[in-house]
């Protein structure tokens, strides 16, 4: 019974070789279009500016981004009990489509402040995006949430 199994897998093992299909790619060589011919090609990452020609903004400008942030904004307990007041730094990417993504506070204050700019950051409107030579692009952007507790 061995040797028949034996002999049935001897003879199968050239049809398992002749089906496979490798492909190799050597790390020098893996470029986007070096790729193409593969089934998960992988694509380039976009390029993120600081600056632009046409700088993001918010739909409806300055005054439209107060107004969201007046009805927005939750004070959290923590902050009010303690009395801290100040500005939270958030930077965000904002991609040449106008959403928001990988937002991160750069500079906070603590006591529920820093998740609350989180919040804020991550349920805002689509940006209308930063522009480069006419183009939509992809920006970093960094911006100050002010909290204010009043008497």
């Amino acid at each position: 019974m061995r040797q028949l199994l034996l002999a049935l897998l001897v003879a199968l093992l050239p049809l398992a070789f002749t089906r496979a299909q490798v492909h190799t790619v050597s790390l020098e060589d893996s470029t986007p279009a070096s790729l193409a011919g593969t089934s998960n090609p992988i694509p380039a990452a976009p390029q993120v500016y600081h600056t632009a020609d046409e700088m993001p903004s918010f739909p409806g400008g300055a005054e439209a981004f107060q107004k969201f942030l007046r009805k927005e904004l939750h004070y959290p307990d923590a902050a009010l009990r303690s009395g801290i007041s100040g500005r939270v730094f958030v930077r965000f990417i904002i991609t040449a489509e106008g959403r928001i993504r990988d937002a991160e506070v750069v500079k906070g204050l603590g006591s529920g402040l820093d998740e609350e700019a989180l919040r804020l950051v991550r349920i805002m409107p689509w940006w209308m995006p930063g522009r480069v030579s006419g183009q939509p692009v992809w920006m970093s952007y960094t911006m100050p949430i002010i909290f204010r507790a009043l008497d």
